[in-house]
């Protein structure tokens, strides 16, 4: 089909209104040119469809569809051929719902462990997060239909989402949170790419043109469209300008007449609009195809590749005297809430209404190994309960293995609020203790999407962390339990001693004008490794119940060669990562840098021959000053490891560059270069960027306007106060009421800037009316 031909066929208004969403998830259709709606879906790992009343937040049940590990768990496989499976799975679903655009993956880097939605995410790491993210994209769009990467970018707290200006230099921007999505784009071949709703230095994603026309279509010459989060449009001309193309959900015309306005005003070219309507049909004709072509989904074969996700995605942490896996025939007592009612994904827009779902309890009963009863142990939600807790105890003094679920319940982590802290819940903590003195051998099952602190790791004998499993996480946890399968994840993501040692600590989240991201690129390991700080779990990390052997290391310049033999007596699957590390620095940076991996499958006594390739733009860092990528030159340790404190083999290559100078002041940046982050402050930070940011706090001295949120109403007039205490009340009463989900979502509407209230209602509530509100909450009554 010809789109110019079509496209000349369209009058002003149908252009326009092609680039806004016909409901919450079809874009419009125009019958007379034969132009079909389009469906778009939540779907980072399953089909969010709903067939009733829609919604963002994960509040009205969708259809059933099958719930694999979210991004969090699958990361930990390190297999990117899995993850094209689990895509391919997605995409085939996806088609047969007729959903042409599946939401999905999420690969925000994960600056700070406290950050609400890090359960969608992959990883602390740009290369881990881009190649299984590519994979993924590529897996989904196998089906024709169109994967959505997302959120395009730095979208590193759920706090104030909607308002938050995230301040980052440039060179940690491009270095860590826009390299997965370059790989995504790249490599993965992405046909969609969703906004964030924050600010990035100052304007909106979607209209930054940074981001949009200068990188995302510039640099990496993106072919495809771009959407915005649900209502994460703000000025629509300006967004398309950047190169925004469809905004979503439906705003019932409003926006619709502002571009049309804006073209007869000629503020707006009319070539703007057809560009972003050339690139909304391409997608919205391939993928028709590929609906219309859809078989129906095996449901059957779908929740076994959920479970072989899981399976191959949770992480041994301990297994001290060998405890697991527990012999056929062991009495053994199953404890905690998690068991029965596991947690498997997280909440939010992600949210899927499971068709099947396994839990371990059930899986643990029919197995070879006795359990002599099960007992929930304490209230999932947190609180004090004797009765529970004395239960437990009475069921593990008749055994000598108790197997232990404990984790984080679903309010600690979800869409639209960050985590208040990385501990589990005290009652969990405290059975724990007081199981350790009757009971010789503990088994952990830790279930959550992120990280947690442990202060009882000494307390167990194993520590089994399943992450969020998904639909099949039960059977998985048996399996691994029971050794009819052996752990093979590893973390993505390190594990701090405790939350104040992680270094975006002091000032995150973003309380109110802006996120400052004082640390630059020394986030996760690439912190705690160049600054010597000790951790409870290294980046890597993951136990199994076989040894591997590391051996006859061959490095050259673009690849490195080792031997991986399995020393044990059973198969096992080892991940073998490539560390780049530049003996001389002459810029600050990361000590160590993951830059290959690969996961090989041996059995006992079996060898394979590993390669791992990397390129000259590994060696690289982001050159500011001539706004490129530069190599030093010099040597270059390569190290093979099985995780990045258990290097097995290195060797040393040596490189020469560019050298292009840096233009970094060491004495004005000498505590970047010494990784002294604790003592940062805001002027050190803004000499590294190389200009002044508004300011962190909200001017409270000035009246709210449309770009404000509800949530400054509290330092407005008596009617602001009463507005905001109503709705901080009502998510203070939900959670009373153990209803978590439903006080996060208010949190969402605190965090709402009042321009977005007219097109959320879809005009019910004016822009008049808005206006209106503002004067109110200003303490203006006229």
């Amino acid at each position: 089909m010809n789109l110019d031909e079509l496209i000349g066929q369209m009058t002003l208004e149908e252009k326009a209104s092609l680039l806004s969403g016909e409901n919450f998830w079809n874009t419009k259709a125009i019958k007379r040119l034969g132009i079909p709606s389009m469906m778009l879906t939540d779907g980072p790992h399953g089909v969010r469809k709903q067939g009733g009343k829609a919604d963002h937040l994960g509040l009205n049940k969708s259809i059933p569809a099958t719930c694999f590990p979210p991004a969090a768990t699958l990361a930990n496989s390190w297999d990117t051929a899995l993850l094209h499976r689990v895509g391919e799975r997605l995409g085939l679903e996806a088609a047969g719902e007729h959903v042409g655009v599946l939401l999905g993956p999420g690969l925000n880097i994960k600056r700070n462990p406290l950050c609400g939605r890090n359960f969608e995410y992959f990883s602390e790491d740009p290369h881990v997060t881009g190649q299984l993210a590519s994979s993924m994209v590529r897996g989904i769009q196998s089906s024709g239909i169109a994967a959505s990467p997302k959120h395009y970018a730095v979208n590193s707290q759920e706090h104030l989402r909607m308002s938050i200006n995230e301040i980052v230099d440039e060179r940690a921007l491009r270095e860590l949170y826009l390299e997965g999505f370059r790989q995504a784009v790249v490599d993965g071949e992405a046909k969609v790419v969703m906004t964030s709703y924050n600010k990035v230095n100052g304007e909106f994603a979607n209209e930054n043109t940074h981001l949009m026309r200068d990188i995302l279509y510039g640099e990496w010459e993106y072919p495809g469209m771009t959407v915005t989060d649900w209502g994460g449009n703000n000025d629509r001309v300006r967004g398309l300008i950047a190169g925004n193309q469809l905004e979503m959900p439906s705003t019932s015309g409003i926006t619709d007449a502002e571009v049309v306005a804006a073209v007869r005003a000629g503020t707006l070219d009319e070539a703007v609009v057809d560009d972003a309507v050339t690139r909304l049909l391409r997608v919205v004709f391939e993928t028709g195809a590929a609906v219309a072509d859809a078989s129906p989904v095996d449901h059957d074969a779908q929740h076994r590749e959920a479970v072989d996700a899981a399976r191959k995605s949770m992480v041994l942490l301990k297994n001290e005297g060998n405890v697991l896996p527990l012999r056929p025939g062991l009495r053994v007592a199953i404890i905690g809430d998690f068991a029965k009612n596991p947690r498997y994904q997280g909440a939010g827009s992600s949210l899927v209404n499971a068709y099947q779902l396994d839990d371990a309890l059930s899986a643990l009963e029919q197995s070879s190994i006795e359990v002599v009863g099960y007992e929930q142990g304490f209230k999932r939600l947190g609180g004090e309960s004797k009765r529970l807790r004395k239960r437990a105890l009475a069921l593990a003094g008749k055994v000598d293995t108790v197997v232990l679920f404990l984790g984080l319940d679903e309010g600690s982590e979800a869409e639209g609020i960050d985590r208040e802290s990385l501990r589990i819940h005290n009652n969990q903590l405290q059975l724990m203790n007081e199981l350790r003195g009757v009971v010789k051998n503990i088994v952990v099952v830790l279930a959550g999407g992120g990280v947690i602190e442990l202060p009882f790791e000494a307390k167990a004998d194993a520590i089994l962390h399943s992450y969020l499993g998904g639909q099949g996480g039960g059977t998985a946890v048996k399996e691994l339990l029971l050794g009819e399968a052996n752990p093979s994840g590893k973390l993505t993501e390190t594990y701090p001693l405790r939350y104040t040692d992680v270094p975006s600590s002091p000032y995150y989240p973003g309380r109110e004008a802006t996120s400052e991201h004082r640390e630059s690129i020394f986030i996760g390991y690439r912190y705690y490794d160049t600054a010597g700080v000790p951790v409870r779990y290294p980046f890597g990390y993951g136990l199994s119940y076989t040894t591997f052997a590391y051996s006859d290391l061959e490095v050259s310049e673009g690849s490195v060669l080792a031997t991986i033999t399995n020393t044990g007596s059973v198969a096992g699957e080892e991940i073998v990562q490539l560390y780049i590390r530049p003996v001389h620095k002459r810029v600050f940076r990361a000590d160590r840098e993951l830059k290959a991996f690969a996961k090989v499958a041996l059995k006992p006594g079996e060898s394979a021959r590993v390669e791992l390739p990397y390129s000259r733009r590994d060696l690289a860092y982001y050159n500011v000053a001539n706004g490129d990528w530069s190599v030093q030159s010099g040597d270059y340790e390569l190290q093979v490891a099985a995780s990045l404190l258990d290097v097995r083999l290195s060797g040393t290559v040596s490189i020469v560059g560019d050298d292009t100078p840096h233009g970094y002041d060491e004495g004005q940046l000498a505590k970047y270069y010494a990784t002294d982050l604790r003592s940062l402050t805001a002027a050190d930070f803004h000499a590294l960027l190389d200009f002044t940011p508004e300011p962190t706090l909200w001017d409270r001295s000035k009246p709210l306007g449309l770009d404000d949120t509800i949530a400054q109403g509290q330092y407005r007039g008596l009617f602001g106060r009463a507005f905001y205490g109503v709705l901080a009340l009502a998510q203070t009463v939900l959670r009373a009421f153990k209803k978590p989900m439903l006080a996060n979502n208010v949190m969402f509407l605190i965090a709402m800037p009042f321009r977005k209230i007219e097109r959320f209602t879809g005009g019910k509530v004016s822009q008049r009316g808005v206006s209106r509100l503002l004067k109110w909450v200003n303490g203006r009554r006229r």
